[in-house]
């Protein structure tokens, strides 16, 4: 039997931090439970609409955070708020799979793309792994906003 994972990341600012694995995977915030959104509906404003009635205080409203696939077939990613900074090299880390299929320049380009979007939305590039076969493809290196690697492979 099979088990569904979710992926939880540490973090000083899950909702910042989520919002950028948002944009970053196409994911969306998913709404307070029993909570119906409108088309449209900002639910990140619907949670904190929802922990203001259950008499959560201001100051912990931003403790935790979570994106879904909207498609609902890759893992749920979870944030929570930790004090402590990052201390080390990822021992765990997500490859984002920018360029499916591609390979040589052609590969190389479209994850040079995708690098500069993700770095304008507040990542920072770490360094680029030309392709090198028969078994490296290429890929680049990149930190989220609180300094978490991934690849872009």
């Amino acid at each position: 039997m099979s088990h569904q994972i979710q992926v939880t990341f540490d973090a000083h600012d899950p909702r910042a931090l989520s919002s950028f694995w948002r944009d970053v995977l196409g994911y969306v915030h998913p709404g307070p439970p029993g909570v119906d959104l409108p088309e449209g509906a900002d639910p990140l404003a619907a949670w904190d609409d929802f922990l203001a009635r259950f008499g959560v205080p201001e100051d912990q409203r931003n403790t935790r955070s979570a994106v879904e696939d909207p498609d609902g077939h890759s893992p749920r990613l979870f944030f929570q708020q930790v004090p402590e900074g990052k201390a080390a090299k990822n021992r765990v880390h997500l490859d984002v799979r920018a360029a499916p299929g591609l390979h040589g320049e052609e590969r190389m380009a479209a994850l040079e793309a995708e690098c500069d979007r993700l770095v304008a939305l507040g990542a920072t590039r770490i360094r680029r792994y030309e392709p090198a076969p028969p078994l490296g493809a290429g890929h680049i290196v990149l930190a989220d906003p609180e300094g978490n690697e991934f690849c872009l492979d």
